[in-house]
C-alpha cells in the first residue's frame, strides 16, 4: 500500500498546480496520471504556445449554473499570480489580443515548469496509473494498474470529455455520482456548428468580422465559414451557450450599425453585391447577395426593401443543426454541480476530504485564455487546505 497525504487523480493544468501547491505546505502528494506523460492537453493548446492566461479574467468570463461559484477562487489566484510563477521560470511571452498571453515559444515551456514545481514540493507523479475503483473508510482507498494507494485527502482533476483522443474521460462525472454528488449533464462547448443543410460549403475558408448573438450571449470577433457550417472565435464563443433548437444571429456588418451606410451609397449606382465587396470577402460577397439581395441598383429600390437588406446584414439568422461535438470541442459544458462544492476550497460538502478541480467542475470560462486561468486558480484553491 502507497500511503500519502493527498492524491491528485489528473496530470492536467488544475492537477499540476493542485499538486505542487500541497507540496508547498509540507503535505506528502501523489499524482496520478493515466497517461504516458502529464500536460498531453497544455501541450496542444494555443497552436503549441500555449494561451496560458487572459489578463481579463473575470467572474463574468465564467458560465455556470452558479454564476458566481469562481469568484473566490479566482480573486485569491489571479493572471498576476500564474504570470509572475512564468516569469519566476524565465519564460518569454507576449500578449496577442484581449488580455491572451501566449509563450514565445513552446507550450511545453509551462509543462516543464510546473514539473519543475512539483519537483520542488517533492510530488510523486505516477504516470500510466489508471485508477480502478476508488473506496472511502477512515481514509480513500484506490486500486490501480500499479498497485493500492490511500490518502486523506483525494482531488479529482480529470478533465471533461473535449479530445478523446489525448485520454480524456468520464472518470470524475462517475466518481461524483458514486459520492451521491450531481452533475449538470455535460455538452461540448467552445466547438464548430454544424449548418444542415450548408448552403455556403463551397466558401470553406472565408473569414470575416461579425456580431453573434443566441439567447443573452453576444461576442464580436472572426467568424470562419467551414465545409459543414461555421467556426472562427465569434462561432466557438457562442456555441457554449447554443442549445439545440435555438437559433443564432449573426450581424455581418458590426463596424456600420443601422442602414446609413446602404442609404448613403443610393445614388452610386451600385448594387447591394458591389456595395458589400468592399466590405466582405468578394466571394461571401457575391454569394451571400446571389441569395439574399435584389440584383438591381439600390437606387431602384424603395426604402423597405433598403431597410429590409440592412436589417438581414445586421440580422441574419440561422438554426445550426448541432455542433461538431466531443471531437472538436475544446472545452466541456457541465460538470459536477457547484452546489456540491465550497467555492473557497473546492471540497465537496458531501463527502470530507473529496474535491473537484479544474473542468471537471461546472465552470466553463470564454475562449482566450480564461479556462487555463480557473484550471490554475481552482488547483490552487483545493491545493491551499488539502
Amino acid at each position: 500500500m502507497h500511503s500519502y497525504d493527498v492524491i491528485v487523480i489528473g496530470g492536467g493544468a488544475a492537477g499540476l498546480m493542485c499538486a505542487f501547491t500541497a507540496g508547498r505546505r509540507g503535505r506528502r502528494v501523489a499524482l496520478l496520471e493515466h497517461n504516458v506523460r502529464v500536460g498531453l492537453k497544455i501541450a496542444i493548446s494555443g497552436g503549441g504556445r500555449c494561451n496560458f492566461t487572459n489578463l481579463g479574467a473575470k467572474t463574468q468570463n465564467y458560465f455556470s449554473e452558479n454564476a458566481r461559484f469562481c469568484t473566490s477562487a479566482l480573486a485569491r489566484y489571479t493572471p498576476e499570480d500564474f504570470v509572475a510563477l512564468v516569469e519566476k521560470h524565465r519564460i518569454a511571452f507576449h500578449e496577442k489580443k484581449l488580455g491572451q498571453l501566449f509563450c514565445d515559444g513552446s507550450s511545453r515551456q509551462i509543462i516543464e515548469m510546473l514539473l519543475a514545481e512539483c519537483g520542488i514540493a517533492e510530488v510523486d507523479l505516477r504516470c500510466g496509473c489508471r485508477v480502478q475503483t476508488v473506496e472511502r473508510g477512515p481514509r480513500f482507498s484506490l486500486a490501480t494498474n500499479r498497485g493500492d494507494f490511500d490518502c486523506e485527502s483525494l482531488v479529482i482533476a480529470t478533465g471533461g470529455l473535449s479530445f478523446a483522443k489525448l485520454g480524456a474521460s468520464d472518470f470524475g462525472y462517475r466518481l461524483a455520482k458514486e459520492f451521491g454528488l450531481a452533475i449538470v449533464e455535460p455538452r461540448p462547448g467552445l466547438v464548430p456548428l454544424i449548418l444542415a443543410p450548408n448552403d455556403f460549403a463551397e466558401l470553406s475558408g472565408v473569414s470575416l468580422p461579425v456580431r453573434v448573438e443566441t439567447g443573452s450571449a453576444t461576442f464580436e470577433e472572426a467568424m470562419l465559414i467551414t465545409h459543414r457550417g461555421l467556426s472562427g472565435p465569434a462561432i466557438l464563443q457562442i456555441s457554449s451557450f447554443w442549445r439545440e433548437g435555438e437559433p443564432v444571429t449573426i450581424d455581418l456588418l458590426p463596424q456600420k450599425p443601422g442602414d446609413a451606410w446602404l442609404l448613403a451609397e443610393r445614388a452610386s449606382g451600385s448594387t447591394a453585391a458591389q456595395l458589400l465587396e468592399r466590405e466582405w470577402p468578394a466571394r461571401f460577397a457575391a454569394a451571400w447577395c446571389a441569395r439574399y439581395a435584389p440584383a438591381k441598383p439600390l437606387a431602384q429600390l424603395r426604402n423597405a426593401e433598403l431597410e429590409a437588406l440592412a436589417a438581414h446584414v445586421h440580422a441574419w439568422p440561422l438554426l445550426p443543426n448541432d455542433t461538431e461535438g466531443y471531437p472538436k470541442a475544446e472545452v466541456t459544458v457541465g460538470g459536477v454541480s457547484t452546489s456540491e462544492l465550497s467555492s473557497k476550497t473546492m471540497v465537496a460538502r458531501k463527502v470530507p476530504g473529496l474535491y473537484f478541480i479544474g473542468e471537471v467542475v461546472d465552470v466553463t470560462g470564454w475562449l482566450g485564455g480564461y479556462n487555463f486561468q480557473w484550471a490554475w486558480a481552482s488547483g490552487h484553491a483545493a491545493g491551499e487546505v488539502a
